[in-house]
C-alpha cells in the first residue's frame, strides 16, 4: 500500500487494523488527498471480491442490496445480488446518496446479511465497507445519520502530504498508475486466519475497564450532547487487539486504546453548539484521554 500512498504509514496501519477488527472504515477529508486511492490500494492487496459503489443522489437501495426480478421462463422471482455482495465494498462519496439509500447499508454492516422480500442472504467473510466522504463541499450532500456513523469502526483523515511525500507521489504517478502494480499479498482465507489470531490477543481486565471508563467519560462530558455508544466500546477494544497484533504483541496495552480513542470515538459523539464552534469532537476526546487515569501496562501473556 505504501507504494501507492507515501508518507502515511500510521493511516495505512489503522486501515489494516480495522480490517482485522472485522470493522468498517470511513475516510473523511478534502478532495484530492487520496481517499479513494487508499480504499483501492487496500482492496488490491487482498485476493478477494471487490465492488465499488459510486454514491449519487439517484442511487436506489436496490442498487446496493439487490432486487428480486421475475423470470418469465421459470415463472418465479430470481434474486439479483447488488454491489454489496463482495468481500470489500468501496462506497465513494457516501454522503451524496439519500438517507434512504444510505440506510440500505445498516443491516449489511452490522449483521453481515441482506434481507430482500423477506428472504435473508448472508454476505461472504471477510466483509468490510470502506466509505469516503468530503466534509467541505456540502451542496447536494446528505449528512450521515448517527446510526450510520456508529456502525463505522473508525473515521480517519488523510491530511495533506509533506513536501517529500508529495514529491515522491509526483515522480511515482508521472509515468504510470502505481495501483496497476499492486498485487495481492493475502487471500480471503488468509485474512480470516489473521482475524482469528487477532481475536485471541490477550485483553487484561484493567485495559477493558480503562476503555469502558473512556467511553463513559464521553457520556458525562458537559461539552457533548451525545456520548459514545456501547458499540463504540466493543469497536475500541477489537481495534486495539488488531493494533497490538500488527505491533507484534500478544497483549493489548493502554497505549493502544489511547491511540485509537480519536479515530474510534470522535465521529460517534456530538458536541454542543458552543463546543463545536471553538474546539470540535477530536479535541474534546483528546482532553478526555488526558484526564481519565491510565492503568499500569499489563505484562506479556504467560510472563
Amino acid at each position: 500500500m505504501e507504494t501507492v500512498i507515501s508518507g502515511k504509514r500510521e493511516t495505512l496501519r489503522l486501515a489494516l487494523a480495522v480490517l482485522l477488527a472485522e470493522g468498517h472504515l470511513l475516510i473523511e477529508d478534502v478532495p484530492g488527498v487520496g481517499k479513494t486511492t487508499l480504499a483501492k490500494a487496500l482492496a488490491r492487496t487482498v485476493e478477494a471480491s471487490v465492488r465499488r459503489i459510486q454514491f449519487t443522489p439517484d442511487l436506489l437501495p436496490s442498487d446496493v442490496t439487490g432486487v428480486s426480478v421475475y423470470d418469465q421462463e421459470r415463472r418465479d422471482f430470481e434474486f439479483k445480488p447488488g454491489a454489496v455482495f463482495a468481500n470489500i465494498v468501496i462506497g465513494d462519496e457516501i454522503n451524496r446518496a439519500s438517507p434512504k439509500t444510505q440506510s440500505a447499508l445498516l443491516e449489511c454492516m452490522e449483521e453481515r446479511q441482506v434481507t430482500v422480500d423477506g428472504v435473508t442472504y448472508h454476505l461472504a467473510a471477510p466483509f468490510m465497507v470502506v466509505a469516503t466522504q468530503n466534509p467541505i463541499e456540502m451542496a447536494g450532500t446528505y449528512p450521515l445519520p448517527e446510526a450510520q456513523r456508529d456502525r463505522f469502526t473508525a473515521r480517519i483523515a488523510m491530511g495533506y502530504p509533506d513536501a517529500a511525500a508529495e514529491l515522491a507521489m509526483v515522480e511515482g504517478h508521472g509515468a504510470a498508475d502505481p495501483l496497476e502494480d499492486v498485487r495481492p499479498v493475502v487471500d480471503a482465507a488468509g485474512v480470516q486466519a489473521l482475524i482469528g489470531y487477532t481475536r485471541r490477543i490477550h485483553l487484561a481486565a484493567a485495559v477493558t475497564q480503562y476503555a469502558v471508563a473512556l467511553v463513559q467519560a464521553t457520556r458525562h462530558c458537559a461539552e457533548l450532547r451525545l456520548g459514545a455508544s456501547p458499540r463504540a466500546t466493543l469497536h475500541l477494544l477489537r481495534t486495539a487487539r488488531a493494533v497490538a497484533a500488527l505491533a507484534g504483541r500478544d497483549f493489548v496495552a493502554p497505549d493502544d486504546v489511547q491511540l485509537l480513542a480519536g479515530p474510534v470515538l470522535a465521529h460517534r459523539v456530538i458536541p454542543t453548539d458552543e463546543a463545536a464552534l471553538h474546539r470540535g469532537a477530536h479535541q474534546i476526546v483528546a482532553d478526555l484521554v488526558a484526564r481519565v487515569p491510565v492503568p499500569a501496562a499489563p505484562r506479556r501473556q504467560g510472563a
